[in-house]
């Protein structure tokens, strides 16, 4: 039985997405109570952000696809994942695309873990290390405003695999907010910023962007 809350603030996840499989639709309404627990037991998320949970953590996460379509068989990374933010949201979009989600603070790895088993996520692994520690190799890096660009690139550039297999060469896919050009005033590298009001109407995306970058 789904949750009536979670069923009325999931409609706007449904108005941008709305071609989602009836399992995908069941997972995105079972996060709400799932996540809406573990909030009760440790600050996984704001707590004035609970009614905004699918507005602010799934449809912002979810924003990454408007710009890229992930093709089956991808490896992603998503460090500093926090409470599973952005990989989990794309883990249950993209269910064929493998996801390693990773943070340095335990508490919130278990929580990841809680929820990938309870969506049945199988396409998800979460573990606690630091990016600099991880040496797998991935087609893109996702994060949700970790660390400032040179130094996350710093972390992270060694994770990213040489061999494309997208339209777009491997790199870094990172969620930010705000004014950032003093931020890539000195990044050596190639970036884009997709500004994220263009595929948004709500006011919270008006100043968000997904910037990518790569070497």
């Amino acid at each position: 039985m789904a949750n009536p809350q979670a069923t009325e603030l999931f409609k706007i996840v449904e108005k941008y997405f709305p071609e989602l499989s009836e399992k995908q639709r069941q997972q995105f309404l079972d996060m709400y109570p799932i996540y809406e627990e573990w909030n009760g037991k440790i600050n996984v998320i704001s707590r004035k952000d609970t009614e905004n949970f699918y507005e602010r953590h799934v449809l912002h996460s979810l924003s990454i696809a408007k710009i890229i379509c992930f093709a089956p068989g991808s490896r992603l990374i998503d460090v500093g994942t926090g409470g599973g933010f952005p990989g989990i949201p794309l883990a249950v979009l993209f269910p064929d695309v493998e996801f390693l989600l990773i943070d340095s603070i335990g508490k919130k790895i278990r929580v990841v873990e809680d929820v990938a088993q309870q969506l049945g996520l199988s396409n998800v692994k979460a573990m606690q290390i630091r990016a600099e520690e991880v040496t797998q190799k991935f087609d893109f890096v996702l994060s949700r405003a970790v660390a400032e660009i040179n130094t996350f690139w710093r972390w992270t550039s060694h994770l990213i695999a040489k061999k494309s297999q997208h339209e777009v060469p491997n790199g870094l896919l990172s969620l930010k907010g705000g004014d950032l050009l003093e931020e890539f005033a000195d990044f050596p590298h190639f970036f884009k910023f997709y500004e994220l009001r263009h595929y948004f109407s709500e006011e919270f995306f008006e100043t968000k962007k997904l910037v990518y970058a790569h070497a």
